[in-house]
């Protein structure tokens, strides 16, 4: 049963290293970020299962190793403490997990063990709600760090350009994700998602899958999109 969970963006520039320059500028995304990880131990779950959007829809053992030296530095990372059982996945952590175990090490988890699931970014809504339904089900007290970003149509210079539906379509998902809306996020439209670039419409759904039949509330710690790029941070309770 799903017992608690945080919602966070997964840019890279979230990794100091990464930004460079620029990292001062997403601080407050980062506290943010810690602040709902804090909530998730507080929860005291028996499993934390990160979330994110990926090419595929694939699990992520304890221990599998990610790294961004693709953006050209120097930082490796392992999905939670330990070392990898064996069923390591071969191509390593996708971005968004990357980011969510950056996080993962940065607040010092030491709580429940951790796994990751990769979704697919195309994976219809109602695969998303059944799979988010088996992950609660997994255990007694199932967490959920739910990696995704909103829109990538902010601004002109966002990277899919300017887009007047994006606005909205991230003020909806927002609302939905500070106030645990289960029947909200079910509805995002996954064709509009596509359009404006949002990553974290699966990933979303899935957690609405998980949440189901629970009395989870929810608080929205941060909105914005400094880059043209919607993020959001939020906890459920």
């Amino acid at each position: 049963m799903l017992v608690a969970a945080a919602v966070c963006p997964c840019p890279p520039l979230l990794v100091p290293e990464v930004a460079a320059g620029a990292a001062p500028e997403l601080d407050a995304a980062r506290a943010a970020c810690a602040t709902a990880l804090g909530v998730l131990a507080a929860a005291l779950p028996d499993r934390l299962v990160v979330v994110g959007p990926a090419g595929d829809s694939l699990p992520y053992p304890a221990g599998t190793a990610g790294s961004f030296r693709g953006f050209g530095v120097d930082v490796d990372v392992r999905l939670g403490p330990g070392e990898p059982d064996g069923t390591e996945a071969e191509s390593g952590l996708p971005t968004s997990l990357a980011v969510a175990a950056w996080l993962l090490a940065r607040t010092e988890w030491a709580g429940a063990p951790v796994e990751g699931f990769g979704v697919a970014r195309d994976l219809p809504a109602g695969r998303c709600v059944d799979t988010g339904r088996e992950i609660a089900a997994r255990s007694p007290r199932v967490a959920m760090l739910v990696m995704g970003d909103g829109s990538a149509c902010r601004t002109l210079k966002a990277p899919g350009y300017l887009d007047e539906r994006a606005a909205g379509f991230d003020a909806a998902a927002a609302r939905a994700l500070g106030s645990a809306d289960t029947t909200a996020l079910k509805a995002l439209d996954a064709g509009l998602a596509h359009e404006l670039q949002v990553a974290g419409r699966a990933p979303w759904q899935l957690l609405a899958g998980a949440a189901e039949g629970t009395d989870l509330s929810g608080s929205l710690l941060y909105d914005d999109a400094p880059y043209g790029v919607g993020y959001v941070v939020a906890t459920w309770s």
